[in-house]
């Protein structure tokens, strides 16, 4: 046996029929699809749900319960992780001036969701009802940080409080949130809008 000898079983790749290639080939001429009529026309086929023009099944249901998706607020998940692989590159700001005070969590930065814009982790225009903070990578998280987040698991907030840090979950509405990505869109005349109370839903975890 030498390497140049090696080849499948006999039979172990049997060779596709070609359609339409002459009437020797048993799939010549019409191609197997019969005679005219809609399935013998190229994309032709026939939805597995269509039945034959009466009324669909799921149509003589009548409709049960209700559904909330469109008042969904799906949040844009992030690592905590994936924010200390941005520290390590330099994106955020961890120090500040000691002015403000002796209390060490005071020289500890403050960093809100337009800083993670700011460091490429988002762009607004992908963040549509805020940002939600996970655990994963939390075996990596060494340097200290305060962070204003929408949501926040409660490994995340371990792993942070852990090493120093700080998290504190903040309710934006789509004004709050829109005034706090994009301030430059208020300008000078138009005032910051104040931030709004949590639906009733969420009071309790806010």
């Amino acid at each position: 046996l030498k390497l140049n000898m090696l080849q499948d079983n006999p039979g172990a790749v049997k060779k596709r029929r070609r359609i339409g290639r002459g009437i020797g080939s048993s799939k010549g001429k019409t191609s197997g699809r019969g005679h005219k009529g809609q399935k013998a026309r190229s994309g032709g086929s026939i939805p597995l749900f269509f039945e034959g023009g009466q009324t669909r099944f799921f149509k003589l249901l009548p409709k049960r319960g209700f559904t909330n998706k469109r008042h969904k607020a799906e949040m844009v998940s992030l690592n905590v992780g994936t924010i200390q692989d941005y520290i390590d590159m330099g994106r955020f700001p961890t120090t500040i001036s000691s002015e403000g005070g002796s209390n060490n969590n005071e020289r500890i930065p403050v960093w809100t969701m337009k800083d993670l814009l700011d460091a490429g982790l988002f762009t607004a225009s992908s963040v549509k009802h805020g940002i939600k903070l996970l655990g994963q990578g939390k075996e990596r998280l060494r340097t200290p940080f305060r962070l204003e987040i929408s949501r926040a698991s409660e490994s995340a907030i371990a792993a942070i409080e852990a090493i120093g840090g700080e998290v504190t979950t903040v309710h934006y509405n789509n004004l709050a949130l829109r005034a706090l990505l994009k301030p430059h869109k208020f300008g000078a005349v138009r005032q910051i809008p104040k931030f709004a109370r949590p639906p009733p839903k969420w009071q309790p975890y806010y």
